[in-house]
């Protein structure tokens, strides 16, 4: 079973930081609060599901955008709602570029923040489930032998039965008894579903 997601909320003001915490907490959210960037980080798994409400202007050590940015660097698409009370256009471009899903001036309306949140936990929740099923898909081809690679890679470029036997120096009768191991393998019904299967994993 999947962890329930967590609202995570870096803010350097303590009252804000309470205020949010439970404004979420009401919502029927789990809510952690940091008091600094760099708290955030030591304290933060990427496997556990969630978003990230963050302040800009963090008074001492990391700002909202070096936190992003390390994330980034870690290679973390955690959802990042930003908040600021001295937004300005530069700084919520960058905050957009750096991976924010929303960028909100202080005061916001806890209506308006909580739909946010909802929005960036489905999106976090619908990437999880996307990253995992990949991964299936790929175990999956994994239990391939080479021979069934080989023809995979026919299938998907177009060729038919009678084409694939000639290609690899096989009879017909050969060919499609690994089609239905590949199919049975790949928890396909056929070649149309098999084909959808491998392209959609190369363009990802």
């Amino acid at each position: 079973m999947p962890a329930d997601p967590t609202v995570f909320v870096v803010d350097d003001d303590g009252a804000v930081r309470a205020s949010l915490g439970a404004l979420v907490e009401s919502a029927g959210l789990a809510a952690e609060t940091f008091a600094s960037g760099e708290s955030f980080l030591a304290a933060y798994d990427p496997d556990r599901p969630g978003c990230l409400v963050l302040d800009l202007r963090l008074g001492r050590g990391a700002g909202g955008l070096d936190v992003q940015d390390r994330l980034a660097a870690l290679g973390n698409r955690l959802p990042i709602i930003v908040l600021t009370a001295h937004g300005r256009v530069p700084d919520s471009v960058r905050a957009m570029k750096a991976g924010a899903v929303d960028f909100l001036q202080k005061p916001v309306a806890p209506a308006k923040l909580l739909a946010c949140i909802r929005a960036a936990l489905a999106a976090d929740a619908a990437r999880r489930e996307e990253r995992a099923a990949r991964g299936a898909r790929e175990a999956r081809l994994g239990r391939l032998t080479r021979r069934e690679r080989e023809i995979v890679d026919l299938i998907v470029a177009g060729r038919i039965s009678k084409e694939i036997a000639a290609h690899l120096g096989i009879s017909t009768r050969t060919v499609e008894a690994h089609r239905r191991a590949i199919y049975t393998k790949m928890q396909v019904e056929s070649a149309a579903q098999l084909v959808a299967t491998v392209v959609a994993d190369q363009h990802r």
